[in-house]
């Protein structure tokens, strides 16, 4: 593929499908969206990484500046007394986020595309790995403690874990993995004083990692949480979104300029696969000190045998053979 106007479809409305409908677009591409609608989440933390990022891209410095932020974490973990550590991160509902970056978003368009990139699911072919067997609810809640409107709350209990973050006037979501709300609340010491039940909470939902295999065809690749989902615990999973879409939208502008499509998305593949085991040692590393129980020991065991996985995974692919510059993939060889 040759032609520099090629037509790129992107099937979803998160923030991956919209930052690479902007870097396309800025390359030059014709972009034809699909809107896939899916509920909301609630409250997103723009961590300083993530706000970083998203200032860069969209060259809105001032992107998310009047945003309530969170300047501190609360954590209680591993049965030890709670440790205040700084912490910067704007707080945003996903329709707040979505309104100000799709300003600029291409109009929904019907017919063939040249390549799709899938922000959504379903994947054209492979199936979704999991890491974990651990599911989480979402509920509001009312703050008793004024102080917890700049702070967030992340406490592990016997049975799983807690996180509490802001939500603007008196009120914040309450995070629970491992159980229901009800019983995570009965063992815990730093979330349950200063929270009081506002609504029911949500249906159950996946919070262990997952990889989708492959990631990739001949005229597709998968991107944001369609690729991989991150554990809630490492509070990156926005930031992923953004470096996923920069890199999925470098990989099919330098298809669209006549580069080696195989190399470029073989290039994909393997970096995100390595990304998905930075992730899962680093959640390893949470669950081995959270707690002693069956459930902290269940998951630590999946993690690592996911990490060593996904290590097997890599050693039978080739070394990177692309660096990222800005927005652009160039041959290892060039970039020396």
């Amino acid at each position: 593929m040759t032609d520099r106007r090629m037509i790129v479809g992107i099937r979803g409305s998160g923030i991956a499908a919209t930052t690479c409908a902007y870097l396309l677009k800025a390359a030059g591409l014709r972009v034809a969206t699909k809107v896939v609608h899916r509920p909301p989440v609630p409250t997103i933390m723009l961590s300083d990484a993530a706000l970083a990022l998203l200032r860069d891209i969209f060259q809105r410095p001032d992107l998310f500046a009047d945003s309530p932020r969170i300047k501190r974490r609360v954590v209680a973990w591993g049965g030890g007394a709670p440790v205040v550590v700084p912490h910067g991160a704007a707080l945003a509902s996903e329709d707040q986020v979505q309104a100000v970056l799709a300003k600029d978003k291409p109009a929904p368009e019907d017919g063939p595309v040249d390549f799709t990139i899938h922000a959504a699911p379903p994947m054209p072919e492979g199936e979704t790995h999991v890491f974990g067997d651990r599911r989480a609810v979402a509920a509001k809640v009312g703050l008793r403690d004024p102080s917890c409107s700049e702070e967030g709350r992340v406490e592990a209990v016997a049975s799983g874990w807690l996180f509490l973050v802001p939500a603007g006037a008196g009120e914040g979501w309450l995070l629970g993995v491992g159980g229901s709300l009800d019983d995570l609340l009965a063992d815990s010491r730093l979330i349950a004083p200063v929270v009081d039940a506002v609504a029911a909470a949500s249906t159950p939902f996946l919070a262990a990692p997952r990889l989708h295999l492959p990631l990739c065809g001949e005229d597709w690749l998968a991107c944001g949480t369609a690729a991989l989902g991150f554990d809630p615990i490492c509070g990156d999973g926005t930031a992923q979104s953004v470096r996923e879409a920069i890199l999925a939208a470098a990989v099919v502008t330098g298809i669209a300029e006549g580069q080696d499509a195989t190399a470029l998305l073989t290039h994909y593949q393997s970096m995100l696969i390595a990304v998905m085991r930075r992730h899962l040692l680093l959640c390893a590393q949470f669950y081995t000190t959270g707690g002693t129980g069956d459930w902290w020991r269940a998951q630590q065991d999946a993690l690592l045998e996911g990490h060593r996985w996904c290590t097997g995974l890599l050693a039978k692919m080739p070394e990177p053979g692309f660096l990222l510059e800005g927005t652009r993939l160039v041959p290892r060889q060039q970039a020396a």
